[in-house]
């Protein structure tokens, strides 16, 4: 056994370089074997000196012309020079000399894809599928799903990945590639087979059962995908990403605990990442648990603060704990990122309307409006706002904007008929609400929440009574 064959290596190459150089300028020089000019070459390629190494390719061609070895080297170096149809001109010569290479095809495929010639390279592979097996034919396998790839044959790239996964079910290269594209194509079914039957032969493989739960979950089969999940996670205690998409199924079953627990895992074990703060966050908000829900929500601002979306999240916290001053703060946060987002402007408004700052929730409201005219809850925040501050007359104009902006929705006439009430049309109000009730009576509701007090008026008893006798309400 060598003592250090590193050494004995780098020494040996030194010797080669001496003899090449000698042969180079017409010194005396030791004969130089074909593998001698394979190692040079190489060494030229790995410092990144392409013209050096095609040249030692052209001059170890000049002693072996028949080697197809070289002529695949050079074929290579001639690909990353760009020179695409010289590359594929000495591919040919190597294929009449020795067609047994995989590289060969590997090469060829590299050069018509260089050249936009898929169809070409498809035709190639698809026929040297044929010519190898083992090892030799996986790799065809992987560079033909590659240009399926290129060629946008999403579902032949499949195809490809679990041809080696029934030729080699323990494949890693496959079995992470074709976990996306199950996902990408949609075909979950087939990959729940494929992954069953891979984990009979191999139990133990963590990236099998992985996968399998990935595709049970693009089938919106979350318990099972937990399952599966569990499984992966016990042969291997560290699988972040398992452990990440369990916690995004226990949130599709509102299991808002269990999925804390998980998702606070990834955490353990990746670093801290926005969008599973974000994650854990949604999960208290969802539990009722706000402070926690804000907390978490802020660490993700922390780690991503041009994400408007976090701050508008923990304004939304506050809002349901009717902090309005806090909310507000962290609206003005979202919306230096973003301002004329209808969500943040409209929670804005909602904001300084229960801040009595009328006026400034006015403003807002009619940002929404203007953006996105057909939107309801945008028409009915301004309406009830400008109610709330005693603009009957700018609300009556705002009534008759938004049943045009909105083809007539029977909302606004319960609206119509709260802002008559209001300026004493008592006689113009019934009219409105009889309408309203006529088009729409399950929507009474928002008229009561306008003005609790107005069931005192026997009028609109009557009216309310009498539809319910004739239609549910």
């Amino acid at each position: 056994m060598r003592e250090n064959p590193y050494r004995e290596d780098r020494e040996e190459l030194k010797e080669l370089l001496k003899q090449y150089q000698n042969l180079k300028t017409g010194r005396s020089h030791s004969f130089l074997e074909e593998d001698a000019f394979e190692r040079i070459i190489d060494h030229f390629d790995e410092k990144d000196d392409l013209p050096e190494a095609l040249e030692a390719s052209e001059i170890g061609l000049s002693q072996f012309p028949y080697s197809s070895q070289l002529m695949i080297k050079k074929a290579d170096l001639l690909l990353a020079s760009r020179k695409y149809k010289d590359a594929l001109q000495v591919l040919e010569l190597a294929e009449l000399y020795d067609g047994s290479d995989v590289n060969l095809y590997i090469l060829k495929t590299d050069a018509y894809l260089a050249l936009d010639q898929q169809a070409k390279a498809v035709e190639l592979l698809e026929a040297a599928l044929g010519l190898f097996e083992g090892e030799e034919r996986l790799d065809l396998l992987f560079e033909l799903a590659d240009v399926y790839d290129d060629y946008e044959e999403f579902d032949k790239v499949f195809d490809c990945l679990k041809l080696i996964l029934e030729e080699e079910p323990n494949n890693e290269e496959a079995l992470y590639k074709i976990c996306f594209w199950t996902d990408f194509t949609g075909r979950n079914e087939e990959s729940i087979t494929l992954h069953q039957q891979i984990i009979e032969e191999f139990p133990f493989s963590e990236l099998a059962w992985f996968n399998l739960a990935a595709a049970y979950q693009g089938l919106k089969l979350y318990e099972k995908s937990i399952d599966a999940y569990q499984y992966a996670v016990a042969i291997d205690e560290k699988f972040d990403y398992a452990y990440r998409n369990m916690g995004d199924a226990y949130l599709r079953l509102r299991k808002y605990k269990e999925a804390i627990e998980v998702l606070e895992k990834v955490l353990e074990l990746t670093r801290p990442e926005d969008v599973i703060y974000e994650a854990i966050g949604h999960c208290f908000h969802r539990m009722g648990n706000y402070a926690q829900a804000r907390f978490h929500y802020k660490k993700a601002v922390h780690l991503n603060p041009d994400d408007s979306k976090l701050h508008y999240k923990i304004a939304v916290t506050y809002m349901l704990e009717e902090q309005w001053q806090s909310a507000v703060k962290q609206l003005e946060n979202a919306m230096r990122i973003h301002r004329a987002i209808p969500e943040y402007n409209l929670a804005m408004g909602e904001c300084r309307m229960n801040l009595l700052q009328y006026k400034e929730a006015i403003q807002y409201f009619g940002t929404v409006v203007r953006n996105k005219p057909k939107n309801v809850a945008g028409w009915e925040a301004l309406i009830s706002c400008l109610i709330k501050a005693e603009f009957y007359d700018e609300a009556i104009e705002q009534c008759k904007a938004s049943m045009k902006a909105t083809e007539g929705k029977p909302v606004f006439l319960f609206y119509y008929s709260t802002i008559l009430f209001a300026l004493g049309k008592s006689k113009d109000a019934l009219q409105k609400l009889e309408l309203a009730m006529e088009k729409a009576p399950k929507l009474l509701k928002k008229f009561i929440e306008l003005n609790p007090s107005i069931l005192q008026n026997n009028q609109v008893v009557d009216i309310v009574a009498r539809y319910k006798k004739g239609k549910k309400i």
